[in-house]
């Protein structure tokens, strides 16, 4: 598991955990980003990174991402 921020930008990715106070969980969740949702890191753009999620794109800030733990489809096994 790594921090979203950290994921390699046009690989897929599964949250595997989300932690922070349930205000930034549920933040999060309005977004579309909880526990076991595949998530794309497309770009980063200063601070910011650039999602896609389900069928949209969202901006993100490294703080966020800090927060959301992934892990790629093929560690899934690992």
């Amino acid at each position: 598991m790594l921090p979203l921020s950290m994921a390699a930008p046009g690989e897929a990715q599964a949250i595997s955990k989300i932690t922070g106070r349930d205000e930034v969980r549920r933040h999060l969740a309005e977004l579309g980003l909880v526990v076991g949702e595949e998530v794309t890191v497309m770009n980063t753009l200063g601070g910011n990174l650039i999602l896609q999620v389900k069928d949209s794109r969202i901006a993100l800030d490294r703080g966020l991402a800090n927060r959301i733990m992934v892990r790629g489809f093929a560690n899934e096994n690992a």
